[in-house]
């Protein structure tokens, strides 16, 4: 096939393509399998105990004749604010007491030590009378003690003790215990364990493959849980924030009960931006926060600290103001599966309220608002209405595609649907262009589209087929984010539920990751058109864009192509015009698989020039990617 590359009428490109959802959903940014280090379960203790026992989930209790109870009797998590939000058991305590003497309290298991990890400890108690509490990292059985540490508790009001514990062994199926023999009552307010090195108590090796990514704009904390979101609350010690239920907990969070346990505050959030190189892009509240709460949140990230949420974030450390331009107005509204407005009008009406108090504090914000697009309804009566201060209207598209790898037949069939599903997110976002045009009274509104993926992607394992779905789609945002006027497109979701792999012990690119990591040199540079051909494929060999298969951009003097042979058994030769200059790198990125838990392995790529010397030649393996970096000739 051959391409031909126009280095000399570049469009530049919106590097915003290159972003991200990071979400609380699922286990992407909890604790025990997501970017959260924590690593104790329901460590507030939200929820109903099990049948019988009186011990919150995830924790059993030590002590045949102990009583457990949990509830609000003494309660040690809060809120802030959000008061109209009503939610069930996020504000709980676990009481334990020991009633006929003996040791007794509450142990949890399944935790990953390793042999010299130091863990930092915290504990939050509340107890009757003079308590020695001891925390031991054990066996699965408690019958090993890895690390003992005693804890003198004195009885009044909640006392907080910080401490670390260093394990003597490695252990995948390890547990923690709070254990205790007084005739007393101990009642836990939260427990915490992390391992040493966190960064801002998120998992160091997980930030250190997001940036691999290279997002330009990460949005949080959602997508479907911004309406969960109390931000407030991030502005309290993380034991003291309360778990946020679910109002659809089986969408949100079916890993951890139903319940966030608000790990991740907006100074982390802004913090873990700034060490990935991404600008922080935040979801409000729109139901449940009042106005004066989304203008409060614009101060306290935008505001000088001689404001009042100014103050109090330079009281958490910042002084300087974290300058948040982006906005979004809630998310998903008219769906179905949202709290809120479910007419265009009531959105626009209620938006309206929020905008006017949050620019109010901001006039330079940047506003993104919300519906079921594309939709001429909620284009005529909420983009349109909302124009002249909401700029950016959201777009998301999930491609689908029946799985079954059961044949060798069966599975050359679903990689075909799997890569072919690209095509669709294309369509979506030309309609999504055609609708808002139809709606515009002279200004032109912009495009973000701000959730895309494969469905399901959180609930399976992810393969090589979808990694080559994911280059083709990344390939097609990058040529359309000019003609559609779509600067903002953003993944859902990096962590734990497509691209970033992770385990109690490691983590890893997914075959998706590889790709991203791949193509992210892509950011920041020019488009190089394609020249021109009358059909999809033309007599001579030539194809257009829209096969998605090519995509070419520079930057200072560096042409950046990337290739994607999309066929499940054949190989192909890529013929590019228009590359004249040294070839610096070349990488393919490969595999024998494309059943799930298939990867990419990454080789030098093979590049030889044409024979007049003005281009390149490579071939491709099946389902495989390419890159090939050229300093330009002068």
């Amino acid at each position: 096939m051959n391409f031909t590359f126009d280095t000399k009428h570049t469009v530049p490109l919106s590097p915003y393509v290159f972003g991200y959802n990071l979400e609380h959903t699922r286990s992407a940014v909890g604790g025990s399998g997501g970017l959260s280090a924590q690593m104790l379960r329901n460590r507030k203790f939200a929820g109903k105990p099990a049948k019988n026992s009186g011990v919150a989930a995830e924790w059993t209790g030590v002590g045949d004749r102990a009583f457990f109870q949990t509830g609000g009797r003494a309660c040690y998590t809060r809120h802030i604010g959000c008061e109209r939000m009503r939610r069930g058991n996020e504000l709980q305590s676990q009481s334990v007491q020991n009633v006929h003497g003996g040791l007794c309290g509450i142990a949890q298991g399944g935790l990953c030590l390793k042999a010299g990890g130091t863990y930092e400890m915290r504990s939050v108690t509340l107890c009757s009378v003079p308590v020695t509490l001891a925390a031991e990292l054990t066996d699965r059985d408690g019958g090993v003690v890895y690390a003992r540490r005693e804890l003198s508790l004195v009885p009044g009001g909640w006392q907080t003790s910080e401490f670390t514990l260093t394990s003597s062994a490695s252990d995948g199926e390890a547990s923690v215990r709070f254990v205790f023999s007084e005739r007393a009552e101990v009642i836990f307010g939260a427990l915490s364990m992390l391992p040493a090195g966190h960064f801002h108590g998120m998992r160091a090796d997980v930030v250190k493959l997001f940036k691999e990514l290279g997002p330009a704009v990460i949005r949080w904390p959602g997508g479907n849980f911004a309406g969960e979101y109390r931000w407030k609350d991030g502005l309290l010690p993380s034991d003291m924030r309360g778990p946020l239920q679910a109002a659809t907990e089986i969408e949100t969070q079916p890993h951890s009960h139903g319940y966030d346990y608000h790990e991740i505050s907006t100074d982390d959030f802004v913090a873990l931006c700034r060490e990935v190189g991404a600008e922080p892009f935040l979801t409000i509240n729109l139901v449940w926060n009042s106005p004066q709460d989304s203008a409060d949140w614009v101060e306290y990230v935008n505001g000088s600290p001689d404001t009042e949420y100014g103050k109090k974030r330079a009281e958490n450390g910042s002084p300087e103001p974290y300058r948040v331009r982006f906005w979004s107005l809630g998310n998903e509204m008219g769906y179905g599966h949202m709290e809120g407005p479910m007419r265009p009008e009531d959105y626009a009406a209620l938006a309206e309220e929020h905008i006017a108090a949050m620019r109010a504090v901001d006039p330079e914000i940047e506003l993104f608002s919300s519906g079921p697009y594309p939709n001429d309804d909620w284009a005529e009566n909420s983009a349109s209405k909302l124009a002249d201060t909401v700029r950016y209207v959201s777009l998301h598209h999930y491609a689908g595609a029946a799985m079954d790898y059961t044949s060798p037949e069966k599975i050359a069939e679903t990689y075909r649907a799997i890569v072919s599903a690209s095509a669709g997110a294309r369509n979506h976002a030309r309609n999504m262009r055609a609708c808002l045009d139809r709606q515009e009274k002279g200004k032109t509104l912009l495009i973000s589209f701000d959730e895309w993926n494969f469905w399901y992607a959180w609930y399976r394992p992810s393969c090589v087929g979808e990694g080559i779905f994911t280059a083709k789609t990344l390939h097609m945002l990058l040529e359309e984010s000019a003609p559609l006027a779509m600067p903002f497109c953003c993944y859902f979701q990096p962590i734990g539920e497509g691209a970033i792999l992770i385990e109690p012990d490691s983590a890893r690119l997914s075959a998706n990751g590889q790709v991203f990591s791949l193509l992210k040199d892509h950011r920041g540079g020019a488009l190089c058109p394609l020249a021109p051909c009358g059909a999809d494929r033309a007599d001579d060999g030539d194809v257009r864009a829209d096969d998605g298969e090519v995509l070419a951009t520079v930057k200072d003097g560096v042409l950046t192509v990337t290739l994607v042979n999309d066929a499940y058994d054949e190989p192909r030769e890529f013929r590019l015009g228009g590359c004249a200059g040294e070839v610096t790198d070349a990488v393919l990125l490969s595999s024998d698989e494309v059943t799930p838990h298939s990867y990419f392995t990454a080789s030098p790529l093979e590049v030889t020039s044409t024979s007049d010397g003005s281009g390149l030649c490579a071939v491709l393996p099946p389902h495989s990617v390419g890159k090939i970096t050229v300093r330009m000739a002068e």
